[in-house]
Order: C-alpha cells, then structure tokens, then sequence
C-alpha cells in the first residue's frame, strides 16, 4: 500500500481537509506523511526519511508544493515529484481557469482531481493532455464524532453566515482597466450572469464573444478565460451579499463569521451580528450552536460546498441554493431547504417558515445529517482516492 504525503501550513481550510483525509487514509492503512510548508527544511528532511521510491505518492490541494516553491526544485527547477517519480493527486477547489499559469507547467506524473463535473469538462476541453478525474465533491467534518448533535430548540444563533464578504465594486478595476468598450463587453457579461444564475462563466464569455466575433479559437477562447476570474468573483460576492441583505432587512438576526461584512450595504444593519473570522474547527463549533446555516454556492453549477455538508453533520438545517449535482443528491424540505438565485426575495419567508416550526426544523436536520453521514464524510471521499492511487 502505497505511502502518502500531505501539506498543512499555508491555507488553513485546506490543510485542514488534508488532515480529514490523512486520518481517514491511515484508518485504510496507508502511512502517512504531514509536511508543514510553514517550516519547509525541517520537514524535508524528515520526509527523505519516510519516502519510499516507487511506493510514495502526493495528495495536495490547489497546486500546494507546485506552486514554484524553491524548496521543492533542484538546480534544474525541476520538482521533487518529478525528480523521484512521485505520482501527485492535486485536488482544486477552484475553478481551472484559476490556475492555468501552474496548469502549463505540471509534472508527468500529475493528476487533476475537480470538485464540480463542470470543471472537469473545463480541463477535458482546454488541457485534455493532463489526467483528469474522478470526480470529487468537497465533504463535511462532524466535530464530535460519536457524540450527539446538540438538539434545534437548544441551538444559540439562529441563522449564521460563516464565510467572507468582498463588496463586488471591489472588482471595477479589472472591469475597467482597458477602455469603455471592454467594460460595456464585461458588464453584459455579469448582468447575463446575475439574470440566469444557471450559466457558467465559459458559457456566457463564449455567447458573448460569439456575439461580436464569427470565429472564437479554441486556443483564443482558453486565454480569454484565464483573464475573467473577476467576473466569477463579482457574481459570487453579488449573491452572497445579496441573501444576507435579505434576511437581515426582513428582520431576521444573522450571525456573520468571517471578514469583509463591515463592507456590506443594507437597510437595516442593527440585524447583522457581524463576528470574528475563524478557523476550521472554530467554524464547524459556530454550526454546532446554529439552528439555520445559510450556504450560498460560489460559482459551482455541478458540484457541492463543504459549508452544506459540515452544516448537515453538525445537525444544523442547510440553507441553500442548488446545483446540478445538489439536485441530484439533496431532497428540499426533508434533508435541506432550498432557495433559488432567482428569486432571492422569498428567502426570508423560507427562513421564517423553518424558525417557527422548531419541529419541522429537527426533522430537517435529522434528514440532513443521516444523508452527510451515509455518503458525504471526508472518510468517504478517502476511499475514492485510495482506490485512485492504488490503481496507479
């Protein structure tokens, strides 16, 4: 069985997520290496002592330890991956277009594992040279495993919001940087977006470059994409003020975790309990204390958030938009509640509906954590990549 390293030390979800999935590997018998980027040569050198060649193998997040870290290359600037033949398995979080700087450059022996099906068909498309797949959606933690969830009636906050904030005027400069006319091509491409919240940001770059050229090249088309990261942050932080804004100006308390909320506009700001950021674990405690967790999807159209199914195994009801892939797994009204992009305006009344009916509450969140527990743990996605690198 093969032997794995992991990274903790630079973002702290994802080292977190790692460590999730090391235990769980270490549970199927693997050995386990943690190498801590915050104290690279120490780790180094305990990790020569673990590697074993042809029986090691990389589980990282994001491009962690390829992202040119010259710790990582020899006098060649070639990786230690590729210099000892250590098969990786790089799970992004993010959409590709994110990362086609780092997707230029990947080893030989690179796998890209995507959290959204629609990521997938992204790589196939623009980088069908590189390994892709299976399919991973991200997963959920229970704090306190073995230990019952704290019942709904008993629960301190009623709605939170555990997530950042950026305000999307933030983004203007990149809209307008070039002249008046790519700034009119880039609004309308983010009023499409806001109007049908469905589409992906390819979709609507590549209707809308159509509209004003006969001919996109592929080649073309994929630079363009690399350029419009932007536009996928702008809509995403539109939403998710947006929902926040709603409850707090119907009249309902909401509890923010994490930075920027001070940035938000809204009509009636005494309803937002803005708090402090937190961590990891500080974030699944705050669920475990929460009666209504709002998610709003970043731009996943396929794919799922961890946010739903920590909320799920920390027996907090999901309040949440959907995805293609959401819709297939998740059942509105017994294991979540969900609202549309569309119609951001009744989500006060779903929230107040659920915050009246203490009962139909519990039930939801019995519902939520029977279907997170049977098939959305990290455990469960550590199978998926056992089987993965064994395979190899």
């Amino acid at each position: 069985m093969k032997k794995l390293l992991f990274f903790i030390g630079d973002i702290e979800t994802q080292g977190y997520f790692s460590l999730q999935i090391a235990e769980a590997m270490k549970e199927l018998g693997h050995e386990i290496f943690i190498f801590d980027l915050s104290k690279p040569w120490e780790s180094t050198e305990k990790f020569f002592r673990f590697f074993e060649e042809g029986n090691t193998a990389l589980i990282n997040f994001n491009f962690h330890g390829m992202s040119g870290e010259h710790y990582f290359l020899d006098e060649n600037d070639t990786t230690m991956w590729e210099a000892l033949h250590i098969p990786s398995y790089n799970i992004v979080v993010d959409h590709p277009m994110y990362y086609h700087h780092f997707l230029e450059r990947v080893p030989s022996n690179y796998h890209h594992i995507s959290i959204d099906k629609n990521h997938e068909a992204y790589m196939r498309r623009f980088f069908p040279e590189i390994k892709n797949g299976p399919f991973l959606p991200l997963a959920g933690t229970k704090l306190y495993p073995g230990k019952a969830n704290v019942p709904i009636a008993f629960r301190r906050y009623d709605v939170t919001m555990v997530g950042n904030y950026c305000k999307p005027s933030t983004f203007d400069k990149y809209i307008t940087r070039i002249d008046d006319e790519y700034t009119a091509f880039y609004h309308r491409m983010i009023e499409d977006l806001l109007t049908h919240p469905d589409l992906t940001v390819e979709e609507v770059a590549q209707s809308h470059l159509l509209a004003e050229l006969s001919e996109v090249p592929e080649e073309e088309m994929k630079k363009t994409m690399a350029a419009l990261t932007f536009i996928d942050l702008y809509v995403r932080y539109t939403f998710r003020g947006r929902a926040v804004q709603e409850l707090v100006d119907a009249g309902i308390t909401v509890h923010v975790f994490g930075d920027g909320w001070n940035l938000m506009e809204c009509r009636h700001p005494e309803n937002l309990r803005i708090m402090n950021s937190l961590n990891s674990e500080g974030c699944l405690k705050k669920l475990c204390q929460t009666k209504l967790s709002l998610n709003v999807m970043p731009w996943f159209k396929n794919g799922a958030h961890d946010r739903i199914f920590n909320t799920m195994l920390n027996g907090s009801v999901c309040l949440t938009d959907s995805s293609i892939y959401l819709d297939e797994i998740l059942h509105d009204g017994k294991d979540c509640r969900l609202y549309s992009l569309k119609e951001m305006e009744r989500l006060p009344e779903i929230a107040k509906e659920l915050l009246a009916d203490p009962d139909r509450m519990q039930a939801v969140a019995d519902g939520g954590y029977e279907l997170a527990k049977a098939g959305h743990t990290w455990a469960h996605r550590a199978k998926e990549l056992h089987n993965l690198v064994e395979e190899e």
